[in-house]
């Protein structure tokens, strides 16, 4: 692995003081620490990978009872390179990980920042330091040890996590003396959740919340669509459902796929509009319905289609944890400007839940049937590389974790098609 730059003990504390480190506390000391662990990469990024990590972990040597200190944990060494799948693109990795305090106080989630360079196939990972903020309610000496971590990667098509947990024993990576003073108030560290894995049996998406977190990227879950005579088979694509805090509400953004299919026929500007529903569950109940844009440019024949990024606004109506999974999805096709749309819509036959947030409730929140959505921007997705077999019909293939899988015929028999032909 590549060994980042590392910061001086007295960089770091000046660092850590311009972030607004307790006066009482003493300057930042850094220790490493190396431990085993085992890391399980997302569905299609390989076999599990066990080996040692080097953490470097700063914190001020000394503080008092009340005081809110600053942690930074740095990956002076992951625990395996990139795979030979993918080059990993810039500012893309997001590492987040838990750091196990001494003395019955839990644990302290930290988290990074997307800031990399790109890293080629097999390449020496690099990850930006995680920082958290920890209350000190109880004097006496708190070892912090370096634990799990997650690394999760952002593409196109999602974002794809791998996890990395100890395996043994794992050393103090520094330890704070904390002195009798003003009483404080709970043990927490704010976070940005990093993503889930993607694949196995596991469809338990992520789970996000708590702190200063405003941040929540899902992640990327296999959704087939039946479209009924329109698409015979349906099509499965990778949906990922991400939030944004704002206020008490959560804002909304669901990425499907990109090039998912190839146009029968040139399509204007402004012709496909999508929605879909995002179902609640756990502590909440109902929908939230997220809309796009429409296409800004015009399609040609036998070029590449994708989907907008949809966006909507979800309100909690219920406290607890609560999951978000995709659901039904409509594509609305306008050959014509001002002529009524052609509604296709998509039942999403299989799903699983792609981000788990914990919420409090707001007045006039959903857990009724639906919630209404706003509308969105960009294409994104990760469905590439389809072909028309005949006129009337393309065969999807998906690029997942950088492996290409068949998608079924998902031929399109295209009659809405024909029939939009006929207006031209």
């Amino acid at each position: 692995m590549k060994t980042q730059r590392r910061v001086s003990a007295a960089a770091v504390a000046l660092l850590l003081g311009g972030a607004g480190i307790a006066l009482a506390a003493s300057p930042a000391l850094a220790a490493e620490t190396t431990y085993k662990v085992k890391c399980i990469p997302p569905a299609g990024g390989g076999s599990p990978v066990e080996g040692d990590t080097t953490a470097k972990i700063t914190a001020p040597a000394t503080a008092k009872v009340g005081d809110e200190v600053d942690v930074v944990w740095e990956t002076v060494k992951p625990a395996s390179n990139n795979t030979d799948l993918m080059v990993i693109p810039k500012d893309s990795v997001l590492p987040t990980g838990w750091i196990a305090l001494g003395g019955g106080m839990g644990e302290l989630k930290v988290v990074g920042e997307k800031k990399n360079p790109e890293i080629a196939k097999k390449a020496p990972m690099v990850m930006s330091a995680m920082k958290g903020k920890l209350k000190l309610t109880k004097a006496g000496k708190i070892t912090l040890s370096p634990g799990k971590y997650d690394v999760a990667v952002t593409f196109s098509i999602g974002t794809f996590t791998t996890k990395c947990a100890p395996t043994g024993e794992v050393g103090a990576g520094a330890t704070i003396d904390v002195s009798a003073g003003s009483t404080g108030g709970a043990t927490n560290g704010g976070a940005t959740n990093g993503g889930a894995t993607n694949g196995g049996a596991t469809n338990g998406g992520t789970t996000a919340g708590g702190g200063g977190q405003t941040d929540f990227p899902g992640k990327a879950v296999d959704v087939k669509f039946d479209c009924g005579e329109t698409v015979p088979g349906g099509i499965t694509t990778p949906v990922t459902v991400s939030a944004k805090k704002n206020g008490g509400s959560y804002d909304l953004t669901v990425k499907t796929a990109k090039d998912a299919m190839k146009a029968p026929v040139p399509l204007p500007k402004g012709a496909l509009k999508p929605s879909m529903q995002i179902k609640l569950g756990g502590a909440d109940s109902g929908a939230v319905t997220v809309t796009g844009p429409a296409n800004a440019e015009p399609i040609g024949q036998g070029a590449g289609v994708s989907l907008s990024d949809m966006t909507g606004t979800y309100k909690p109506g219920k406290t607890g944890k609560v999951t978000l999974s995709p659901s039904d999805m409509t594509i609305e096709v306008t050959m014509v400007a001002g002529s009524s749309p052609l509604s296709v819509p998509c039942k999403a036959a299989t799903s699983a839940v792609s981000l788990e947030l914990d919420t409090t409730a707001q007045q006039g929140g959903s857990g009724g049937p639906s919630s209404s959505g706003g509308s969105g921007s960009a294409a994104s997705g990760g469905l590439a590389e389809t072909g028309a077999e005949d006129e009337g019909g393309i065969k999807a293939l998906a690029l997942v974790a950088g492996t290409v899988v068949l998608l079924g015929a998902a031929v399109f028999t295209f009659t809405p098609w024909r029939r939009l032909r006929g207006t031209r």
